[in-house]
């Protein structure tokens, strides 16, 4: 009776160690993906381009992050602000669908703009698809946090447009 159960220990724990080297993930946590980014407010004589020339950042914009699944359908929002120079960082941290090996930051997230604190300069652009939703790219960096291994992401850099601008004289 004894041999049965050391064979059948023997047995879990081989499948055990099988499982693991086939299935790296199942071993391991999965890295939390985390999106960065610029805003800034355009000047007048780019609104209409993509143009960014002596643009200035954009301090306490608002910025939303979305994700969705192979349906459609929204697995992860986030609104983030930037910081005092126009960055901002957030981590995707949701649970469930999210946290699967499947899920790729990279075809499933987009960056919209939402707002500026600015009121000279709070009127939305699509300067690298800041309305539409800019794709994120993988930087191929990956560091490791206090708690847990983040990979970066990063999106635009997106841009708000003046208010009002002088009309341009063309003679």
């Amino acid at each position: 009776m004894s041999t049965k159960v050391s064979s059948l220990l023997l047995l879990i724990s081989a499948l055990a160690a099988a499982s693991t080297a086939v299935f790296p993930l199942a071993a391991a946590e999965k890295a939390t993906p985390v999106v960065e980014g610029l805003v800034y407010c355009q000047k007048c004589k780019h609104v209409g381009s993509w143009n960014l020339d002596g643009a200035r950042l954009l301090p306490s914009a608002k910025v939303s992050i979305t994700c969705k699944d192979h349906k459609r359908r929204v697995i992860f929002y986030k609104c983030a602000v930037t910081d005092a120079k126009g960055y901002f960082y957030a981590p995707i941290d949701g649970e469930g669908r999210v946290r699967t090996a499947a899920f790729d930051p990279a075809t499933a997230c987009t960056v919209r703009l939402v707002a500026s604190p600015d009121a000279g300069c709070n009127r939305l652009t699509n300067v690298n698809y800041g309305i539409r939703g800019a794709s994120l790219r993988f930087e191929n960096k990956t560091f490791a946090d206090e708690h847990c291994e983040k990979e970066l992401y990063a999106a635009g850099p997106l841009a708000f447009k003046p208010a009002f601008c002088h009309p341009r004289v063309h003679y």
